[in-house]
């Protein structure tokens, strides 16, 4: 199976740039605090609607990441397969993940 990201070195990944790396990472970081306010608000016994106004926000934002990805992936990964004559098998891959992601 090919994997793009995982760290391997057999030639099929495109690394992401560290500017990639750290604009993920603060996103996830602000998902996270977003979280955190949440697990506060049900401490606080806020209303139901607010908190679920929040949930709706925390689901976008990881959508949001997950596209980027997703994204990224097909831009880097899958174009980096079918140049190398290898793209069966990395679309195939995409939309498995595709499927799996709009679940």
């Amino acid at each position: 199976m090919n994997r793009c990201e995982d760290g391997n070195t057999d030639g099929r990944m495109v690394p992401r740039t560290e500017e990639e790396i750290e604009n993920v990472i603060k996103r996830l970081k602000r998902i996270e605090g977003q979280v955190r306010g949440v697990q506060k608000m049900i401490e606080d016994n806020r209303y139901c609607v607010d908190i679920l106004v929040q949930i709706s926000a925390i689901n976008a934002a990881l959508n949001k990441v997950g596209f980027s990805l997703l994204e990224r992936h097909t831009n880097h990964c899958v174009s980096k397969a079918i140049q190398e004559g290898n793209g069966e098998e990395s679309i195939k891959e995409l939309m498995s993940v595709i499927k799996q992601f709009s679940k």
